[in-house]
């Protein structure tokens, strides 16, 4: 009889190991670590894969928590198992994303949690960790298509180590990624850097940045057109004779000086002329 309860109790333990998926999660550091907890520069995406023995067809959720206080969700995207169960890899992006602490997730949309066998792994801690504060750029963050891409600036405490771009456009990259050097600055130890990368028109660049230590950070530039000089229309004013009908005022025809009548010599006065000259003869006579 004992040997007939230890027979059934080895068959249900295998009947039980049988039935349970095993199911893993796993999302490195972006370079060799050994901590559980993988550590991934802001800007950079957390990698991840999945393996599984699940039925083909079966579909879980990846989802990316923020940790702070309360658990905040960022993102969450489909996974289905294939026929052929070959590893599955996704990307969750961390570009805009704050320093801290984070976790991915594999959430069960049916009764599938129950099956997990107990050596499986759902969830994996990440840390983002935020350098884009120790790039500083002194050039214009937007510039001439003529003068452009002048990128200057430096990196906090970089000293003359020297630092990796690679400059990105809309139609893909552009330049590096590559290597340029640094001049320390005496002043706080900061790496100093000056690259001038010709850019095939205008549009937005983004310039990756990379030390010893990892990826630093991104710096999105903004390159537009030359402007083009307006011609300037001077209107010509062209002088209007402006012609003007005045009334003629016709002046009234000047009348013709009019004759006064001469009034007839009075009959005395006639006599007096003629005495007068008679009087003139008789002394002319008499010389």
């Amino acid at each position: 009889m004992k040997r007939i309860l230890l027979l059934a109790l080895c068959l249900m333990c295998i009947a039980g190991t049988a039935s349970a998926y095993q199911l893993y999660l796993k999302c490195p550091s972006d370079k060799t670590s050994t901590d559980k907890v993988s550590e991934i520069q802001v800007g950079l995406p957390v990698k991840c894969s999945i393996d599984s023995n699940f039925p083909a067809g079966t579909t879980f959720n990846l989802a990316f928590y923020q940790s702070q206080y309360t658990a905040t969700l960022i993102s969450k995207q489909p996974i289905t198992i294939q026929e052929n169960h070959n590893t599955q890899y996704k990307l969750i992006d961390t570009d805009g994303l704050p320093g801290g602490m984070y976790k991915v997730e594999i959430q069960f949309i049916g009764a599938d949690d129950p099956r997990i066998s107990s050596d499986s792994v759902i969830t994996q801690l990440v840390n983002l960790i935020d350098r884009s504060g120790e790039i500083e750029i002194t050039s214009p963050l937007t510039q001439d298509e003529k003068e452009a891409l002048r990128i200057e600036g430096s990196i906090y405490h970089l000293g003359g180590e020297g630092v990796e771009i690679e400059v990105r456009g809309a139609d893909g990259r552009v330049f590096g990624p590559q290597w340029i050097g640094t001049t320390n600055d005496l002043r706080n130890n900061a790496g100093k850097f000056t690259k001038k990368v010709t850019v095939p028109g205008p549009g937005s660049y983004d310039v990756d940045f990379r030390d010893a230590k990892g990826y630093i950070g991104k710096v999105t530039f903004k390159v537009t057109a030359p402007e083009t000089p307006v011609a300037t229309t001077i209107p010509i004013t062209t002088a209007q004779v402006v012609k003007t009908t005045k009334p003629v005022t016709t002046a009234p025809p000047t009348a013709a000086p009019t004759e006064t009548p001469q009034s007839p010599a009075s009959p005395i006065t006639v006599l007096c002329a003629l005495g007068l000259a008679g009087v003139l003869g008789i002394a002319v006579l008499r010389k």
